[in-house]
């Protein structure tokens, strides 16, 4: 028996920021069948040899199917009420600032919001971050900067409306192929120039029209140089500029920035600096290589002061378009998944937003000072200022900087609970208590992609065993 006769299921694909649609059918023996959904407005049926090999991850091997407590089987029954005991003895003991959750971009938002209300509303601690916090910490931290909010303002389709599109810390062929098809269609398609600015050769070089091999962490003063040119060009928006405040403030500062240290020649900074200026309409898509920095933060607003002085923002073919490298990081953010926000992009230090939170939540209290980030979070609990901990869809045993410290804080804790589809992790054979979690392909909800759009998660396969 195979399915070719059974419909197709639309789905959304759980490996990175792009967010491709699939179509799904089940081969009748257990797999998928998989290809990419023509319709969705990320991938238009394109997927990378990741999305393409979808199929092979959803075999059962390896896979938890009932509770563990203390390496034995047990049901959800006994399993929850001893995580519920052990948390609830923990806050009525050391307060709500004991305890801890350490969430995932790999949830859907669903899920996201529910372990945030929980712990932010009715445990009364903002003690819940994120593996998100390690990639895109800086980029939230930019956009509210610039934006009072962190919201992504370009989109996808701008791509293949853009005169120029720079490519700033990110190896697009590589991380995201589906977007870095589009950007090559573009180049094709109409002539939109492609330049790469990163320290490295990459892949994404390949297409590029100008490669700048800068000195490592020099993007600041690269985009500085090209804001005093914007300047002196005479190309500020003023139009544009009035609706935004700290304008002179950013040219005098970026004006005391020396683009020597990034190493490049003064024919590539002119090159660089009359082609960006020249364009109209100008994409820049940045990732990794600018956010996980020590200056991450002022390199994001460094690009995205270039924008707003310009006013190539906000309108087809312009922007800032910041790339995310897992399915749900933006879903997250959503919904307040780190710990210093609250859902809806709103601020947990701002009285009002937290009343209007509470409310919504009928919560009987919500925290009204920022909880602990993910490197310090750890920190605690290896101090043993977190006493109870539970780790939901990642691996921070082996992800987290300093992971044979963050090992030792976990073996360590008191009480550790770890909800996932499996316990061969590092992180999971540090658990009390594991408890099964449904894959993708067996679950339903939302993810939000890069550019902010939402898309569906569909379950076509049975949950196996005892798997929620």
């Amino acid at each position: 028996m195979d399915g070719a006769g059974l419909p197709e299921t639309r789905s959304t694909c759980p490996y990175c920021g792009v967010g491709c649609g699939v179509l799904l059918r089940p081969d009748g023996q257990g797999g998928l069948d998989v290809r990419g959904d023509p319709d969705h407005p990320a991938n238009f049926g394109r997927l990378c040899s990741k999305g393409s090999a979808l199929a092979e991850t959803v075999g059962l091997s390896q896979r938890l199917l009932a509770p563990m407590v203390n390496g034995q089987e047990t049901g959800w029954n006994d399993a929850l009420q001893l995580v519920a005991d052990r948390f609830s003895d923990t806050i009525a003991r050391h307060g709500p600032d004991s305890v801890a959750f350490y969430v995932s971009g790999q949830l859907l938002t669903e899920d996201y919001y529910v372990a945030n209300k929980l712990m932010k509303g009715f445990i009364g601690s903002a003690n819940i971050d994120t593996n998100s916090r390690l990639c895109m910490a800086s980029s939230v931290a930019g956009h509210k900067r610039a934006f009072g909010t962190d919201t992504v303002p370009g989109t996808y389709e701008d791509i293949e409306e853009a005169d120029l599109i720079v490519l700033v810390g990110s190896n697009l062929a590589w991380c995201h192929p589906v977007l870095h098809q589009r950007v090559l269609a573009a180049k094709k398609a109409r002539g939109t120039k492609v330049m790469v600015v990163d320290p490295r050769r990459t892949a994404s070089c390949d297409g590029a029209d100008l490669h700048l091999a800068l000195q490592p962490g020099s993007d600041v003063a690269l985009f500085n140089h090209l804001f005093v040119r914007i300047n002196e060009a005479g190309v500020v928006d003023p139009q544009y500029v009035q609706h935004t405040v700290g304008f002179d403030a950013a040219l005098q500062s970026a004006a005391a920035d020396d683009a020597a240290v990034t190493g490049l020649s003064e024919a590539e900074l002119n090159a660089f600096c009359q082609e960006w200026i020249g364009s109209e309409k100008v994409v820049t898509i940045y990732s990794q290589g600018l956010n996980q920095s020590t200056s991450g933060t002022d390199k994001v607003n460094a690009i995205l002061n270039c924008h707003l002085a310009t006013g190539r923002i906000g309108k087809p073919g312009c922007g800032p378009l910041s790339v995310t490298g897992q399915p749900n990081a933006m879903g997250g953010r959503e919904v307040g998944g780190l710990a210093n926000m609250l859902a809806c992009h709103l601020d947990l230090e701002n009285s009002d937003h937290r009343s209007a939170v509470r409310d919504f939540w009928s919560a009987p209290a919500v925290p009204d000072a920022p909880g602990l980030k993910a490197v310090d979070l750890f920190k605690a609990v290896g101090d043993g200022t977190i006493k109870a901990l539970w780790i939901i869809h990642t691996n921070p045993a082996v992800s987290m900087p300093d992971a044979t410290a963050v090992q030792e804080a976990i073996a360590a804790c008191p009480f550790t609970v770890v909800s996932d589809i499996t316990t061969q992790t590092d992180t999971a054979r540090l658990a009390h208590v594991v408890l099964p979690a449904t894959a993708w392909g067996e679950k339903d909800g939302t993810v939000t992609n890069s550019d902010r759009t939402i898309s569906r998660q569909r379950s076509i396969l049975p949950p196996p065993g005892d798997a929620l």
